[in-house]
């Protein structure tokens, strides 16, 4: 299943007025993306920090968060960003179901339709932890040591300041302060971060000299992630390559492709010259599989963008959006969501408003366009269990046609091309049972 990327976001430093732009998740999948619970509760997803003057910290942007092993589906509004009730349940909705599509036939899918909603991130993450079993006591403690890292960015070239944080807060820079700031390291890196990467390991250097704590300090969480990924990755085959690589995508780096280089000069070493030219050949598969799928996910989103931009300069919105309906896609209405948000951010209303309308012309003109078939296959797609399908096809069986079980097939087949082989898979299930009821 392919994954959402973080949507690019341009902001102005309140500090030093220094323009900058940041990635933005709005979907916490843990399901699909388990790499990012992680970093959302370490406090580093959805942050912005000044390259110039290390000011910054939590973005106010919407966010739905989802863990279909625990079953939980929150829904993130802080109170900042003022949003109205029919644009939460539009965002709410669109991104519901996203992940409704990711999920199994057999997993359960009645808690998606009642999200838990809240108003500050600091509830959300409270609920998230106590689901795992983590104490508001540990979650204090680790806000604590997020809180003086960035008091220690933004004191950035001040010797003096610098020292005075260090002497003020010398207990606190404990191995657990050390594991948090390796996080941050690690996660810039992994995003090619390269100045946050800078900043932030030329001030770990400068806490070890200040403070003279020598432990040993942790490689970083991605050493696990990188075997996980070598394992599964040099397994796959092409029906199942895809849909891994988006499953370890955080992990697919450069220590990732020098792990396999080992395994293969080791193979090699053996005298086992078969297995490493195997090792050589599934290396270069990946590679270019997952090069292939950056640029189409890059594309995808550019392409959304520059739809966008022609139709905020259409005089006529609905009838821009009806001439572009096949580029009306799920990434279009997320790069809406976010040009929307930054919009709040600036305090533009009249922008704000019109991508308002962009987003419900945008929603109704592909309702519109939708076959009959198609649009009862959207239901039968949406139905919170296997069965409640089963029970829509024999409420419905007039609508069970030729055409419909046709239209299935094909759904499932792109599916199965564009590597979302679950979604496929339950495709198919609804076209054998509607098959079976044509006779």
């Amino acid at each position: 299943m392919a994954t959402l990327p973080p949507q690019p976001v341009s902001i102005t430093c309140p500090n030093c007025r220094t323009p900058f732009q940041t990635p933005v998740f709005q979907l916490v999948d843990v399901g699909q993306q388990p790499e990012l619970k992680q970093a959302l509760l370490s406090g580093r997803l959805n942050v912005a920090v000044c390259p110039k003057c290390g000011a910054g910290g939590l973005l106010a942007t919407p966010l739905v968060y989802h863990d279909p092993d625990k079953q939980l589906f929150f829904s993130l509004f802080p109170q900042e960003i003022q949003a109205k009730p029919e644009e939460q349940e539009r965002f709410v909705g669109a991104l519901q179901g996203i992940v409704m599509q990711t999920l199994p036939a057999d997993k359960p899918k009645g808690y998606l339709l009642n999200p838990r909603r809240f108003i500050t991130f600091t509830s959300m993450l409270d609920a998230i932890l106590e689901a795992e079993g983590i104490s508001k006591e540990a979650l204090a403690a680790q806000r604590k040591r997020t809180e003086l890292l960035g008091r220690l960015l933004q004191a950035d070239q001040d010797e003096a300041a610098i020292q005075k944080l260090v002497d003020d807060n010398r207990d606190a820079l404990d191995y657990e302060f050390f594991v948090t700031l390796a996080a941050y390291i690690e996660a810039s890196e992994a995003e090619g971060d390269t100045e946050s990467l800078e900043r932030f390991t030329t001030l770990r250097d400068r806490l070890l000299e200040l403070t003279g704590f020598n432990e040993q300090l942790p490689g970083g969480v991605s050493e696990p992630n990188v075997n996980a990924a070598v394992e599964a990755l040099l397994a796959a085959d092409a029906s199942n390559l895809r849909e891994l690589i988006a499953e370890h995508r955080d992990a697919i780096d450069y220590e990732f492709y020098e792990a396999i280089t080992e395994q293969a000069e080791t193979a090699r070493a053996q005298g086992n010259t078969a297995e490493a030219e195997r090792i050589e050949a599934q290396r270069t598969l990946i590679l270019q599989t997952t090069e292939q799928m950056d640029r189409d996910a890059q594309a995808l989103f550019e392409g959304a963008a520059q739809t966008l931009r022609e139709v905020l300069q259409a005089p006529d919105l609905r009838q821009a959006l009806v001439e572009r309906r096949d580029q009306l896609s799920e990434a279009f209405l997320l790069v809406v969501a976010a040009n929307k948000e930054a919009a709040h951010r600036a305090n533009q209303p009249d922008i704000i408003d019109r991508l308002n309308q962009i987003e419900q012309l945008a929603v109704e003109v592909v309702q519109e366009s939708l076959s009959p078939e198609e649009r009862f296959i959207g239901e039968l797609l949406n139905a919170p269990e296997p069965k409640d399908a089963t029970r829509l096809l024999r409420q419905n069986a007039a609508k069970i046609t030729p055409a419909l079980v046709k239209r299935i097939n094909e759904l499932a087949e792109e599916m199965d091309g564009n590597g979302r082989k679950e979604l496929g898979d339950r495709l198919r299930q609804l076209g054998r049972e509607s098959a079976s009821m044509l006779f």
